[in-house]
């Protein structure tokens, strides 16, 4: 795809492991989009995997490894020669700031200067599946809570803030095809929902690809494997760009790579690709 001229473009994707995605052609994908900065979640994999598979002399990799071996994990990768090298990250912290969550792979932040001189702090985020009434429930929502946390010291610290991932929470009844019968199931669950509220409310940031595409069902980020969820788009957007207002403004496009075919995906989400103008 074509991209405008002095824009950043950002994807993140929940890769479902990296080495699985590999195999099924994510580097096919990856070599014609043309990325500046590249998230990954459920990366799955150990440092020296993930940087074998993104050619570190082309990515600078930024990589949260869970200390639970083959669990979550995410990454922030940024292309060297973008803009001429002047993105590469001043800054790289590994966890949401919490004791608990320290070494949960599921919090990478890397600080940028962009190039009309402002600061950048971009997140590569992954949060609990959840399941009602377990303890993987009582996680998510202390993660959740910490988010609320950290979000607004974010905004106060960086001129523009740009949360990305795989949040695991359909926000409103468009982000699911079939929201009626996940109402009381974790990811759609009311008490799950109001953090975003929050998130888009009274903390100030933005739903970028929501904002672009307006009140539409979707577009879906992820579908089941099982039945015939993808053929019949019956899907969850539960992957975001969550960013502060100034850089939402920037926003060109949003767009969702969502595979030709069932059996051309990479993963069990697809890609979501922003273009900021600069």
């Amino acid at each position: 795809m074509t991209r405008p001229q002095n824009c950043l473009r950002v994807a993140t994707v929940n890769v479902n492991g990296i080495r699985a995605a590999y195999k099924r052609g994510m580097a096919d994908w990856l070599a014609q989009r043309d990325i500046d900065i590249l998230c990954l979640q459920e990366v799955r994999a150990p440092d020296a995997v993930v940087r074998g598979l993104l050619d570190e002399q082309v990515w600078d990799v930024h990589h949260a490894e869970a200390a639970d071996k083959g669990r979550a994990g995410v990454a922030v990768a940024t292309r060297r020669d973008a803009h001429g090298g002047a993105l590469l990250p001043v800054a790289r912290r590994d966890s949401i700031g919490h004791d608990h969550f320290t070494t949960s792979g599921r919090w990478a932040e890397t600080d940028h200067a962009l190039p009309d001189g402002s600061s950048l702090t971009v997140v590569s985020a992954y949060v609990h599946s959840g399941e009602v009434g377990t303890a993987r429930q009582d996680d998510k929502y202390r993660f959740l809570g910490v988010m609320e946390q950290r979000l607004p010291e974010l905004a106060r610290t960086s001129e523009h803030v740009l949360v990305v991932g795989d949040l695991n929470v359909g926000h409103t009844e468009l982000d699911i095809k079939n929201w009626k019968g996940n109402v009381k199931n974790a990811g759609f669950l009311p008490e799950e929902r109001v953090y975003f509220d929050r998130f888009f409310g009274e903390h100030g940031y933005k739903d970028v690809a929501r904002e672009l595409a307006g009140p539409v069902p979707g577009p879906y980020t992820w579908w089941s494997y099982r039945g015939k969820a993808f053929d019949t788009d019956a899907g969850w957007r539960i992957d975001y760009h969550m960013a502060t207002p100034g850089l939402a403004g920037r926003a060109l496009t949003a767009v969702v790579d969502r595979a030709a075919t069932y059996d051309t995906r990479f993963s069990d989400h697809a890609p979501v690709v922003v273009d900021y103008q600069f």
